[in-house]
């Protein structure tokens, strides 16, 4: 108990013990969130391993939506571990979800494509990913609050932005284990031959074996594989934590709660809490976070053409130079307090984010960016078009302005789409040329020969307008070599932009778990900051990548899906600034009031 006390009243230098508090909870947070980006990181790759049945376009959206099956359930983890959390104690939750995330990440490294076992094959995927997703539902909750009931009062925001820190660490870990693995499995094996939904080896544009490199074919699977080795590591760690103190004094009290869950949501002055924190502090934060860091890396791979090797390279060293950003705001936010900060990020972004991505798309891509010049103009029957937005892969996009836009998507053109008279089949304008559309309504060979004539047509059109089709004809493009290839104005310049995004996570995000312990009482903590902390990652966040693609694709304006983070950074500025009460890192967490 004086130990409590002493911990709530304090500021000075950090012991030895509580080192030792941060590294055990923040190397076993890393290696979670290893586990989890792994996928990420690789969704392009996994993809075509496991999503071959699909048109390519619609292929992006499905990879992106099994990553996204991950944080669909992060709530109910939060709810499951959350509520164990604060009946059974920190340590032991810990301990159950570094076990579940680490068997299932190995899992992933085992499991067969959609070649061998057919839909199995990815229906065991998105299972997997579930169970991911439960476990880090419990995990962040957990880390933060552990550390939190250990902090001087005093430094809260400080000593829980090492956890903070975590998310983008173990970001940065799987990008480089996987250049790593990538360099060396491509360096030393032979490419693979590119296989069709049926298994069989396909032919290029030219008549020859189509061929992938190693790592696509198989060489993915080594990261995966090796994260066994860092569950052990975590394993060790986690066993060697002793329980928070201020969980003890409650226990010890008797006042730990019995109903947790009834007591954070079924009770209006704790639910209430609960809904400014999401609506106020962490849809805003999520949405920032995803977009400067798994957005970024996907727009800039899958939209500004860049492979996705240089791609991980750049985004490798934003990350880099921006992560100290997280100890920054969380050390600043012990001083003028959390609210300002976070809100400030929500604002910066909506105000910058369209110039940004614009500014990476003209560094990054300047043939690309120059052909954006050139009109095309989609003609299509309204009724004709859907939102290309399938969360559960049951529908196929077979009319023609859906054929139309998505082929103009995966392009990366940017189009204006006009009415055209009911019932006529869509027809794009790229320049002076006319190109007829066609709808995916006859048989297989003659659905084939249209989107090979209809392909053919749009490549040479786009081709002509400056559109980079072949990226070997791009010189333009930026392209890296190895990890310190770096150092040229154009590699600089997209390291920079990436590093301000960067920047703004470390704003929304520096600060958010002290915010968020701070404003639960001990016995009802963990779960009461977990859910809504896991629904504003978990479900604003999650699907971030998926939505701006769909919005995009819809709207024919490769920018058109930042508008769904601008919109929820805003409603977060305005909300937080009403709602979100001020001066909560002026608060002493131990005291008896806020034990009970």
């Amino acid at each position: 108990m004086a130990y409590a006390a002493d911990v709530g009243t304090r500021s000075r230098p950090m012991t030895a013990e509580e080192r030792k508090v941060i590294l055990a909870s923040s190397a076993g947070t890393i290696f979670e969130w290893y586990d989890f980006y792994l996928y990420g990181s690789l969704a392009a790759i996994i993809g075509a391993q496991f999503f071959t049945p699909f048109p390519e376009a619609t292929r992006n959206v499905f990879a992106l939506l099994a990553f996204a099956a991950g944080f669909i359930v992060r709530p109910f983890g939060a709810l499951v571990f959350g509520s164990l959390g604060d009946l059974i104690g920190r340590k032991y939750t810990f301990l159950m979800t570094i076990m579940i995330m680490g068997v299932s990440t190995f899992l992933v490294g085992l499991l067969p494509s959609y070649y061998s076992w057919g839909i199995a094959a990815p229906i065991i995927l998105v299972g997997l990913r579930m169970l991911q997703g439960l476990a880090l539902g419990g995990e962040y909750g957990g880390a933060a609050v552990y550390v939190a009931e250990h902090a001087p009062q005093n430094q809260r925001g400080y000593f829980t932005a090492f956890i903070q820190t975590t998310a983008t660490l173990g970001l940065l870990l799987s990008l480089i284990i996987i250049l790593m693995v990538q360099g060396y499995v491509n360096g030393n094996y032979p490419d693979q031959p590119v296989l069709d939904a049926m298994g069989v080896a396909t032919t290029a544009a030219d008549g020859s074996p189509a061929m992938m490199k190693a790592f696509n074919a198989w060489g993915w699977r080594i990261p995966f594989l090796g994260s066994i080795v860092l569950l052990a590591i975590s394993l060790y760690i986690r066993l060697q934590m002793n329980e928070s103190p201020a969980f003890k004094k409650i226990k010890e009290e008797g006042s730990a709660s019995k109903a947790p869950l009834r007591e954070a949501f079924g009770q209006w002055k704790n639910a209430k809490i609960a809904l400014i924190a999401l609506f106020g502090l962490t849809a805003g934060q999520a949405v920032v976070w995803y977009s400067g860091q798994f957005y970024a890396l996907f727009f800039i791979q899958n939209v500004v053409k860049v492979d996705s090797f240089t791609s991980n390279v750049l985004v490798a060293w934003s990350l880099i130079l921006g992560t100290g950003g997280f100890l920054f705001f969380g050390s600043l936010s012990d001083r003028i307090g959390r609210k300002p900060i976070i809100l400030a990020g929500c604002l910066l972004a909506a105000l910058t984010y369209f110039p940004i991505f614009k500014a990476l798309t003209y560094t990054a891509n300047p043939m690309l960016a120059h052909a954006h010049e050139t009109a095309i103009v989609v003609s299509a029957d309204p009724a004709d078009c859907s939102f290309q937005f399938n969360p559960v892969g049951t529908a196929k996009f077979t009319n023609s302005c859906d054929i139309v836009k998505a082929a103009l998507t995966s392009r990366s053109a940017n189009s204006e789409t006009v009415d055209a008279a009911p019932g006529t089949i869509t027809s794009v304008k790229v320049g002076a040329t006319d190109i007829p559309g066609y709808a995916a309504k006859g048989t297989a060979e003659e659905n084939a020969a249209a989107k090979a004539a209809f392909d053919k047509s749009l490549n040479d059109a786009l081709t002509t307008a400056g559109y980079p089709i072949v990226a070997a004809g791009n010189t333009t493009v930026a392209k890296a070599a190895h990890f310190f290839d770096i150092f040229t104005a154009q590699k600089l310049k997209i390291v920079v932009i990436l590093t301000y995004l960067i920047l703004l996570v470390t704003m929304v995000y520096g600060p958010i778990a002290a915010m968020l312990v701070e404003l639960f009482p001990t016995r009802i903590r963990y779960s009461g900051m977990s859910l809504p902390y896991h629904i504003g990652n978990g479900w604003f966040g999650g699907l971030l990548p998926a939505t701006a693609f769909a919005i995009s694709a819809q709207s024919g304006n490769i920018y058109a899906g930042l508008w769904y983070a601008i919109v929820i950074a805003v409603m977060t500025v305005v909300i937080g600034t009403i709602f979100v009460p001020n001066g909560t890192h002026k608060k002493d967490i131990f005291s008896d009031a806020n034990n009970r």
